[in-house]
């Protein structure tokens, strides 16, 4: 009983990849399950037992993170040493400064008891959601070309690209809270 890998990808045996086969990885994440599932080891020793429940919290948490898209080029972002920090609602992306600025504008409206900034505040969320849809599509181009290259570039270039969807999703959330608790 050797060591179990750390790192995702080696555990499923797959290579390095930002676009995976969905179906593939299911059926892996099948078959290890069986392989390591704790109730195969209740007559093992201690050490066979810790080793099985060890084995299926790391292939737990891979398949969480490999299967979402987002989830798995933040993951590979940090196996190759890119920070990826939590974008703050303070460090607007300066190309979204306008937006913000209009979007904080009709939050501020609506918190101050102004019912007539609700439509305004809608159409800033639905421009917003529109945003990270895009920044999804740009990930996911992006993924194809690393794929392809395997240029750590790209991945500069994904990081910006999560960095910002970060930035937009913490908007929508605030948004969408902010028309949920005052709605009518």
């Amino acid at each position: 009983m050797g060591s179990l890998p750390s790192n995702y990808y080696e555990f499923f045996g797959l290579e390095h990849r930002l676009d995976l086969d969905l179906k593939d990885l299911e059926k892996r994440f099948y078959a290890l399950s069986r392989q390591y599932h704790p109730d195969r080891f209740t007559l093992k020793s201690r050490e066979e037992q810790r080793y099985a429940l060890d084995a299926t919290s790391i292939l737990n948490d891979a398949y969480r993170t490999l299967r979402d898209p987002l989830a798995r080029a933040e993951y590979l972002l940090k196996e190759n040493g890119f920070d990826i920090g939590e974008q703050g609602t303070k460090n607007v992306p300066p190309e979204l400064l306008e937006e913000v600025f209009e979007l904080n504008m009709a939050l501020e409206e609506l918190r101050g008891g102004d019912e007539s900034a609700r439509p305004a505040l809608e159409q800033e969320r639905d421009k917003f959601i529109a945003m990270r849809d895009e920044i999804d599509g740009e990930v996911a181009r992006k993924s194809t070309q690393y794929d392809a290259s395997r240029d750590a570039g790209v991945l500069a270039e994904i990081r910006g690209a999560l960095n910002r969807r970060r930035y937009v999703r913490n908007l929508v959330n605030e948004v969408e809270k902010e028309l949920a608790g005052t709605a009518v």
